[in-house]
């Protein structure tokens, strides 16, 4: 078991921060229930046999567990003493994900259900234990391997396969306690207004009290900026106007990814503060004008780089807040300006590094498990949670200056024809509803395929041809409306027709480089590595094929952006421009220098 006293012990929720809180990773007490009969065999009353390293999945090195089969079920225990300072307050028990349907209890009484293994939720406690008092936490997660089920890239058969990984059961991020007065204030959405220079804030509150009112302030490093109050007895959500003087106005970017500090506050009706929070927000824009995005008024190409966000020992939890980091350095020391957050909704702190950096990324959600098998014309079988669970991950992130773009499907690959099936319902209930949440932002209604809304903001397509020559050919079409479009084998369509929309290719590249491998492997055996097309026979061959493609997207001047796979190798998959341990595997100065010559989006038309 290892030895770490509190793994990930940073604050969790790093855009809505309040000073008390107490971090509960560590050693919990653990059981598998592989026939999930564990609430009739009374889990839920006794001590469990085992014992895991929260934040860490079982199936992970890091969680001391290491079980790698299919778990149906799984049971954690812990008792608690809940701090005497937070006596008069209500105290609530955050879980940044747990996989996949999840059940807590404190002291037997069931305090929360939540589906969705990428998203928050909350348990509030009540008045079952106070300030002082232990109470016992259990949580039990299921997670069934059949049926339909936003898993992103976890594996359904029992070993790694193709581009499928290691499976995640139960609780895979930090989970924690935080004590709130009776009225207190909940997310807060955070709208940056370029043109208007300013910020605009809707304040959410748990209960209407007389005479309350709430305060923002806002900050940066030469003081206070500009503040704002309104009551807060009269609407459940208060919205506030920060303006930015011009002398102190610097616009979110890559080049400066300016945050201004944001303090805000509830008063009651004598004055007294009841509630604050710190948090910090980012002064940007994005637009769309003709083929082009936006970013502050200013076409930017965007060179993408498709991130998994899976680690050799924890696997999609990362063993540190350090490797985070690490992940957006080693993304933008190879030349690329932002991520494809790809088949997963990352842990909040991976964001606010990208806010720090200056990092631009796309939402995006773990939507792979919604095909259920039949026929071509009716095989995606999203449900309702999908877009439940989608709409939960937008309102955690909507006010994360990083994000430019939301992508809720991915790959959806489904023929169209001339009946409406789940696949379009669900696609247009998850664009509609992403619209309603955001109107700031571009949404693509699935990435590649199938695009089933035809008024979707953005349009894009996947494809792995590795001959830059070839490529070219392919994405010839674009000046003429008529860009690539991804469909079936057969040549039937998945999508809408393009309607001159922006559009990327938002998926390409893929060069299987594996030095060891290539050696020791023969022919193009795929079992132990594999990666797109014909694997490069040295180095040099790879910079030459990168090079091509990359050169044939930035040179497209109605070609706003790409997204190339992939930043690690992840597992057997090994197309990745570094490592799965992140160790160096290629002339990064070399990927550098080919995706940063001007691209020709970018350039002022004749």
């Amino acid at each position: 078991m290892p030895t770490h006293s509190v793994p990930r012990p940073e604050y969790p929720r790093p855009q809505f921060v309040r000073r008390d809180w107490l971090n509960l990773n560590g050693a919990w007490q653990f059981e598998t229930d592989r026939g999930d009969s564990g609430l009739e065999r009374g889990l839920l009353d006794r001590e469990l046999r085992d014992e895991i390293l929260v934040p860490f999945p079982p199936e992970s090195e890091l969680s001391g567990i290491g079980d790698t089969d299919f778990l149906e079920a799984v049971w954690y225990r812990r008792v608690l003493t809940l701090p005497a300072a937070w006596a008069g307050r209500r105290v609530l028990l955050h879980f940044g994900a747990v996989d996949h349907d999840t059940t807590v209890w404190a002291d037997g009484r069931e305090v929360a259900r939540h589906r969705g293994g990428f998203t928050p939720f909350t348990a509030d406690l009540g008045d079952i234990a106070g300030a002082g008092e232990e109470v016992v936490i259990t949580v039990r997660a299921r997670d069934p391997k059949s049926g339909p089920q936003a898993r992103g890239k976890q594996a359904v058969k029992y070993a790694n396969h193709d581009c499928n990984y290691t499976r995640v059961t139960g609780i895979w991020q930090t989970v924690w306690l935080e004590p709130v007065p009776e009225a207190h204030l909940r997310r807060p959405r955070i709208t940056p207004d370029l043109a208007g220079s300013a910020f605009h804030l809707e304040l959410p509150l748990s209960t209407n009290r007389p005479g309350h009112r709430v305060r923002a302030v806002l900050g940066d490093v030469d003081g206070e900026v500009s503040r704002a109050e309104a009551r807060a007895d009269l609407d459940l959500a208060p919205r506030l106007h920060l303006p930015v003087p011009d002398d102190r106005r610097r616009e979110w970017g890559p080049e400066d990814p300016h945050l201004y500090d944001l303090r805000l506050e509830l008063l009651d009706a004598a004055g007294q503060v009841v509630d604050s929070v710190e948090s910090y927000a980012g002064l940007r824009a994005v637009g769309l004008r003709g083929k082009a995005v936006l970013l502050n008024g200013r076409p930017l190409f965007q060179r993408l780089v498709l991130d998994q966000g899976w680690y050799p020992d924890g696997l999609m939890t990362a063993p540190t807040d350090e490797a985070l980091v690490r992940d957006i350095e080693l993304a933008m020391a190879a030349g690329f300006n932002g991520a494809r957050l790809h088949q997963k909704v990352f842990e909040e702190r991976f964001l606010h590094h990208a806010d720090r950096l200056g990092y631009l990324v796309w939402g995006e959600f773990g939507d792979w498990g919604c095909e259920v098998g039949g026929s071509s014309g009716d095989n995606q079988k999203p449900d309702a949670s999908y877009v439940a669970q989608w709409l939960e991950a937008v309102e955690r992130d909507y006010s994360h200056p990083s994000i430019v773009g939301w992508c809720p499907l991915n790959e959806t690959y489904q023929k169209l024809h001339d009946r409406v099936t789940q696949l379009d319902d669900v696609t247009r209930a998850m664009f509609l509803a992403t619209k309603a949440m955001d109107t700031t932002r571009p949404v693509v209604d699935a990435s590649g395929y199938a695009h089933r809304v035809a008024e979707t903001d953005i349009y894009d397509s996947h494809h792995y041809e590795q001959d830059p020559a070839a490529f070219r050919q392919l994405m010839s079409g674009l000046a003429k409306d008529t860009p690539f479009v991804n469909t079936h084998e057969s040549g039937a369509p998945y999508s809408q027709p393009y309607r001159g929309q922006p559009y990327f290719v938002s998926e390409f590249g893929g060069i299987w480089w594996d030095p060891e491998a290539a050696a020791a492997q023969s022919g193009e055996d795929r079992t132990v590595s594999w990666g797109y097309g014909e694997r490069v026979r040295g180095e040099d061959e790879f910079h030459e094929r990168f090079s091509g493609l990359t050169d044939v997207l930035l040179g497209d001047r109605n070609m706003f952006g790409y997204c190339y796979t992939q930043l690690t190798d992840v597992f057997q998959e090994q197309n990745g421009i570094y490592r799965f341990d992140r160790g160096e595997k290629l002339d990064i100065a070399r990927v550098r220098a080919a995706q940063l010559r001007p691209a020709a989006i970018e350039e002022p038309e004749a």
